[in-house]
C-alpha cells in the first residue's frame, strides 16, 4: 500500500508534459513530502490509505508562475493615466515630475511597512488566481538603501504568504536624475555597490537590467552582467522593447535566464536565445496599456525554437496588470499564441525563465505546486475576460 500524504482524485489534469498540455482525463495526483509522488489515470492509482480530496471533475494545472513583476512600488500612477486620456503627452507629464521618477520618489519616501502593506493585496490577487511562484524586481529605488529596501519587502512578502517569491535586483532600471555623472557613473555604482551588497545580503536571486536608448547601453549592460557573474548571480534583461539594440543577442551571450519584452528583437537575436536556452518573456499587458503597435515576432520565435513565457509585468507605469489570467487572454488575442503556448507560458516556461527546474509541470518528483479550476476545458482560462475560476491552490504539498 502506497504511503502518500494526500491524494486528489476525480480530476482532469493538464500536466504540461510533452509538447502540449499533457491532458489526463479522470486522473489522480498524489503528494508525499511536498513533492508529486504519483500522477496518472485514476483507474491506475495504487492502493493507499491517504486522505483524499475528490475534485468533482475540476481541472488541475501546475501552479501558475508570474515570472516578471515590479509588484513592490510606492504609489500608483492613476492620475497620470487620467492626464494622458485628457491629452497630456508623456513628455509633458515627465516635465511636471511624473513618469518613472514619480514612482522613484514615492518608493524612496515609503517605509518598509508601508511598501509591504501596499504590495500585499497585489500579491494576494495573483495568488487567488492560482499563482504559486512570483518574481519581484526592485528598480524604483535607484539608490542603495531604497533598492535593498524593495528587495527586503519582497522577501517579507514571501515569508508572510503561502507563495514563493523570487527576487531580481533591477538597480539598472533608469539613471536617476539626482545621480552625478550620468549613466556611466551610475553604472559604476550598480557594479561596485548595488550588486555585491545585494548578493552578500542574500536579497537577490538574479540581476536584471533595462538595455535601451533611454536607459543603459549594451556596453553598460554588459558591465552589469559581468558584475552579476562575479557575484554568482544569474541575469535577466529587459531587451529590445523600444528598438533593436541587440539586447536579445546580448542576453544570450551571457546565458541569461530570460530576455523580456522583445518587440524589436531580430531573428538573429532570437536564434541566439534559442541556442543559449534563454526564455522569451512576453508582456502583453504593457503592449496593451501603452498601445504599442509593434508586437514580438512570435512566428520567428516559433521558427527559432525559443521557449515563450507570459507574465503580467505588473508595474505602476506601463502595465498596471494585476491578473495573470487576463494576460493569458491578451497573449492569445494580441500575440496570437495558441492555448497550449499561453498555458505553458505561465507554467513550464515561466519556471524556466526563473531558473526553477523543480516546478511548472505535473510530474513525479516535481514540487507539488498546483491549482484547481472549475472549468470544462483548459482553454477557458484563456477565453474569459474577467472572472476567476480558481477553486484552490496547493503550494509544496500544502493547501494555501
Amino acid at each position: 500500500m502506497s504511503g502518500f500524504d494526500h491524494v486528489w482524485e476525480e480530476a482532469n489534469l493538464a500536466t504540461m508534459q510533452g509538447d502540449g498540455l499533457g491532458v489526463i482525463e479522470d486522473g489522480a495526483l498524489a503528494v508525499k513530502d511536498g513533492r508529486i509522488a504519483w500522477v496518472g489515470p485514476r483507474a491506475e492509482l495504487p492502493r493507499h490509505d491517504a486522505p483524499v480530496t475528490r475534485c468533482g471533475g475540476a481541472w488541475i494545472l501546475p501552479g501558475l508562475i508570474d515570472c516578471h513583476t515590479h509588484l513592490v512600488f510606492g504609489a500608483n500612477r492613476a492620475a497620470e493615466f487620467e492626464q494622458r486620456l485628457a491629452g497630456a503627452t508623456y513628455e509633458e507629464i515627465a516635465r511636471a515630475g511624473g513618469g518613472i521618477f514619480s514612482s522613484v520618489r514615492a518608493t524612496r519616501a515609503a517605509s518598509e511597512a508601508e511598501l509591504l502593506e501596499q504590495a500585499t493585496p497585489r500579491l494576494l490577487g495573483l495568488m487567488a488566481e492560482g499563482v504559486t511562484t512570483v518574481e519581484i524586481k526592485s528598480g524604483y529605488g535607484l539608490d542603495l538603501d531604497s533598492e535593498l529596501k524593495m528587495l527586503r519587502v519582497a522577501r517579507r512578502l514571501g515569508a508572510a504568504q503561502p507563495v514563493e517569491v523570487v527576487t531580481s535586483l533591477l538597480a539598472a532600471h533608469a539613471v536617476p536624475r539626482d545621480f552625478p555623472g550620468g549613466a556611466e557613473a551610475y553604472t559604476d555604482f550598480v557594479v561596485r555597490d548595488a550588486i555585491p551588497l545585494a548578493a552578500q545580503a542574500g536579497l537577490a536571486d538574479a540581476v536584471d537590467a533595462f538595455c535601451e536608448r533611454i536607459a543603459f547601453s549594451p556596453g553598460q549592460t554588459a558591465r552589469v552582467f559581468e558584475a552579476a557573474r562575479a557575484a554568482g548571480l544569474p541575469v535577466k534583461l529587459h531587451a529590445d522593447q523600444l528598438s533593436d539594440l541587440g539586447g536579445a543577442a546580448l542576453a544570450a551571450r551571457y546565458g541569461a535566464l530570460s530576455a523580456d519584452h522583445l518587440e524589436y528583437a531580430s531573428a538573429e537575436g532570437l536564434k541566439a536565445m534559442a541556442a543559449a536556452g534563454t526564455v522569451a518573456v512576453l508582456l502583453p499587458g504593457a503592449t496593451y496599456f501603452i498601445r504599442e503597435a509593434r508586437h514580438p515576432d512570435i512566428a520567428a520565435m516559433r521558427a527559432a525554437g525559443v521557449r515563450m513565457a507570459l507574465s503580467t509585468d505588473m508595474n505602476p507605469g506601463s502595465s498596471p496588470a494585476r491578473s495573470l489570467l487576463l494576460m493569458l487572454n491578451l497573449g492569445c488575442t494580441l500575440f496570437r499564441l495558441t492555448v497550449a503556448e499561453a498555458l505553458r507560458g505561465v507554467t513550464l516556461h515561466a519556471a524556466a525563465a526563473l531558473g526553477l527546474a523543480d516546478r511548472g509541470l505535473l510530474e513525479v518528483g516535481k514540487r507539488a505546486d498546483f491549482a484547481l479550476y472549475g472549468i470544462g476545458r483548459p482553454a477557458e482560462l484563456c477565453y474569459w475576460l474577467g472572472g476567476n475560476p480558481c477553486l484552490s491552490r496547493v503550494v509544496a504539498g500544502r493547501p494555501g
